[in-house]
């Protein structure tokens, strides 16, 4: 469920991909320096909203759709300095998996809403589409999502958030819905610092942030934005219990406790954000924004023990060694524990040219390129089978997301006898092009050495590099057109239909509706419904990309190769693999909206999402001679190498049905003003056909039902009086299952459900400066322990949809002119 919050209106309503009218534009009434945004308090349900609607000066309440906006006050009142963090504590559905210790995504974070994929929810900057991280999750079904974290919060002026599918008005990942983040366009000047540790006195997190703003003459601006964090690592582990024992059998060795760290990574980010605009003449406006952030982060990953026996395929069987002289118990004496680090680079440029004015006729055309660049390392390691040879730390390669789309969209509001107000006709135009590149790693990492012939693991241990095999570059090129037309048949019921038709050169073509429907009952009560279908398009990377590593077989000494092959391989292919084709979904919304004039107003939201043909990885196959000399046999490039494979497929069907309730009241109150808000959602989902429906399939198709909180809430109290604010939040989070599996089978574990306080106070010291203090997970709430995971080390359960690191104090100090 996504609460709604009141929020300043910005300038930017006339976006390319919502083609609103420039005739809309709307600026948010003129607010005191330092004092709290004027939208902050108005009625929430009044909001004017461009996110799922093309007509001009919509608001939450006449919305045909449920969209929540949280505003830049709200989306500041918590710790974390990354965007995804910050709603996934707003939005009860929104849930972002921590994952410590898990190669990328304790980097890059798997974040979903309503259950579904990371990459089923469509991410825009000021109307565009916001391109995707690099990053392919093979634990999330391949899901290649945008990062929200790569988007400076500091530059924000609200966020919207669509509760229902879209991709007949936006394209491909809007099943689940859409987030639109508005960026501040409002001359003014600030900065702030802020610094945060958790309770246990580790995880320090120091943000600086500064904000410049500047009015154009003719009514342009410049707004230029940047933004520092660094971030210690936590730790919430307890010492292995083969540590223990390697440490009682050895006592002369000090092994560090723990010898590895459960926790958040250490991380640093540097962003920034730009936006402006100017006019040209009266009758044109010129307009560019863009972003970028710089990030680096660290972390442990599972400890290597030294003990003979153990693990002689790294360290060696003692007394007969491979390598004469070389002996990696003294390099290591206590074992090792490799370090995975990330450096990335994200960009987005967007720049384009709209139409200004109270004419019928409004246009917008605009080009926008993204490019994300993940580079990952790895530290305090070993390629085992090069012995001596072999660095401790390496370069494992790159994964590079690029895109560049060319927007053209228009409306024209169409005058009909009649009709109490225009029809509302918007149509466009877009081509996308993305491309997915893989650049190799050192040698060292992917190299099989002369030590695999005596069983000693290739590759660097922990996380093997990509290899030539693997890199190269896949392009995917899309066209679409959209015609949307909203009509209103009298002042009380309004009709909506959307059309869009794509094509793609990967897979071809397909065609999405959304008809929707909104009737006001009686002023200040009305009901709202939707029916449309969606897509989830493949991307490059989940049509091309492979995941292998490397061996020596040490009784034929033969080379081989194990891991995901792309689906278009042809020894993918002769398994069964087949092109992957878009994943589709069918929903259906049903709701009821009401507002009130003393301040009280709220939604309640019934759905159901049915996604077929979602992505998943294939079981094993096993290549066996007979099937290898048969592959020969038939000419396929390749065959002699491999021994398992795998390959992304569409695979399972599954239902999702929720309700979504918000209460939000704004008043006046004993000389100050509260604004309240209460959320609370209900998801279920159920596989429904597929491979997950099989009884082999028992723990895939649990964490795909019971892996997330059915039950979310949240409720916010604000209380503004005089120069002093009040704030305080609960958020609670019902029970789920995780699963981890041993030589005997799979184990579950329910976790029961909890609950997490947060408050704050904050004083406008002057008109200018502005301190708050506060402290999220106030009484330093943890979750049930991970009562099957412990043999790594490992307290909390790695798969929590919440943080686990305890209570969180933080102070904030603000400056703005």
């Amino acid at each position: 469920m996504k609460a709604s919050f009141c929020a300043r209106f910005n300038a930017l309503l006339l976006v390319s991909s919502l083609a609103v009218p420039a005739a809309a534009e709307t600026r948010a009434l003129p607010e005191d320096d330092g004092a709290a945004p004027a939208a902050d308090t108005a009625d929430s349900a009044d909001t004017v909203i461009v996110t799922g609607t093309r007509s001009q000066a919509q608001t939450q309440f006449s919305a045909l759709s449920p969209v929540d906006v949280f505003s830049a006050k709200t989306i500041q009142s918590t710790v974390s300095s990354s965007l995804d963090t910050k709603l996934a504590q707003l939005v009860p559905t929104f849930t972002v998996k921590r994952l410590p210790s898990s190669d990328g995504p304790q980097f890059v974070r798997p974040a979903s809403l309503d259950g579904l994929s990371p990459d089923m929810t469509l991410v825009m900057v000021n109307g565009k589409r916001f391109h995707r991280s690099a990053f392919l999750n093979g634990g999330a079904g391949g899901a290649q999502a945008a990062d929200l974290a790569q988007i400076p919060s500091y530059d924000i002026s609200h966020v919207e958030v669509l509760r229902d599918g879209a991709s007949a008005q936006y394209g491909s990942d809007a099943i689940a819905g859409v987030i639109n983040i508005i960026l501040d366009d409002k001359p003014g000047f600030s900065v702030y610092g802020q610094g945060s540790q958790y309770y246990r006195g580790d995880g320090r997190q120091w943000q600086l942030g500064g904000r410049a703003g500047f009015a154009l003459n003719g009514g342009g601006h410049v707004v230029v934005t940047g933004e520092y964090s660094d971030s210690d690592a936590t730790s919430r582990t307890a010492q292995r219990p083969d540590a223990i024992a390697f440490q009682a059998a050895n006592p002369q060795i000090a092994v560090p406790n723990p010898v590895q760290h459960w926790g958040n990574p250490e991380f640093k980010a540097l962003k920034f954000a730009v936006d402006a605009a100017t006019p040209i003449g009266d009758a044109l406006e010129l307009y560019a924004f863009g972003t970028y952030a710089r990030t680096r982060g660290a972390n442990d990953i599972n400890w290597r023990n030294p003990t003979p026996g153990v693990n002689d395929n790294i360290f060696g069987k003692p007394g007969a060694p491979f390598f004469p002289g070389f002996d990696l118990r003294k390099i290591y004496p206590a074992g090792f524990a490799p370090r995975e680090g990330i450096r990335a680079n994200d960009g987005q440029a967007v720049a384009g040219l709209r139409s200004k004015g109270s004419s019928n006729f409004t246009w917008d055309v605009s080009g926008s390129y993204g490019v994300n660049d993940t580079q990952f390392i790895l530290n305090n390691s070993i390629n085992a089978s090069l012995g001596p040879a072999s660095p401790f730390n390496f370069n494992l390669g790159h994964q590079i997301q690029r895109e560049f789309n060319l927007n053209a969209d228009a409306v024209y509001r169409l005058d009909v006898a009649g009709l109490p107000q225009p029809v509302n006709i918007a149509f466009g135009a877009e081509r996308r092009v993305e491309t997915y590149k893989v650049v190799a790693g050192d040698p060292a990492s992917y190299m099989v050495g002369p030590g695999a012939a005596a069983g000693l693991a290739a590759q660097s241990n922990g996380f093997p590099g990509f290899g030539p095999t693997q890199a190269g570059s896949w392009s995917q090129t899309d066209y679409a057109g959209y015609l949307d037309v909203q009509v209103p048949l009298t002042s009380a019921w309004t009709v909506e239909a959307a059309l869009r038709d794509e094509n793609y050169n990967t897979f071809g073509n397909t065609f999405n509706y959304k008809f929707s429907t909104r009737y006001e009952l009686a002023p200040g009560i009305a009901i709202r419904g939707a029916y449309s279908t969606g897509f989830k398009a493949p991307s490059p990377g989940q049509l091309n990309s492979t995941s292998i590593s490397q061996g020596l077989d040490t009784r034929t000494l033969q080379l081989f190769t194990t891991g995901r092959l792309s689906p278009l391989n042809p020894v993918a292919a002769f398994f069964g693999a087949k092109p992957l084709e878009p994943e589709e979904s069918k929903t259906a919304t049903a709701g009821l909206v009401w507002r009130t004039a003393n301040g009280l107003s709220g939604s309640l939201d019934l759905y159901q999402i049915k996604v077929t043909k979602r992505f998943s990885l294939s079981p094993t196959f096993v290549v066996t001679p007979a099937i290898r000399q048969q592959l020969v046999a038939l000419g396929v490039a390749g065959a002699n190498d491999f021994t398992n494979i795998n390959f992304f497929t569409n695979d399972f069907d599954t239902r999702t049905r929720g309700v979504d309730v918000v209460v939000s009241y704004n008043h006046a109150l004993g000389g100050g003003r509260i604004n309240a808000i209460a959320s609370y959602s209900y998801t279920d989902t159920k596989v429904t056909s597929g491979s997950l429906t099989a009884a082999n399939n028992l723990m895939q198709r649990t964490i795909f039902e019971k892996g997330l909180p059915k039950h979310n809430a949240s409720a916010t109290i604000t209380y503004d009086i005089g120069d002093v604010t009040l704030t305080a939040r609960g958020r609670y989070y019902g029970s789920w299952t995780d699963s981890s599996g041993n030589a005997t089978g799979d184990i579950f574990q329910k976790f029961g459900g909890i609950a997490f306080f947060d408050a704050s106070i904050g004083y406008q010291v002057t008109k200018q400066v502005n301190v708050r203090i506060g402290a999220e997970n106030l009484f330093n709430t943890y979750p049930d322990k991970a009562l099957f995971q412990a043999s790594r080390g490992l307290v909390y359960s790695r798969n929590s949809p919440y943080d686990t690191n305890g209570g969180n104090y933080y102070l904030r100090l603000e400056w703005r002119y």
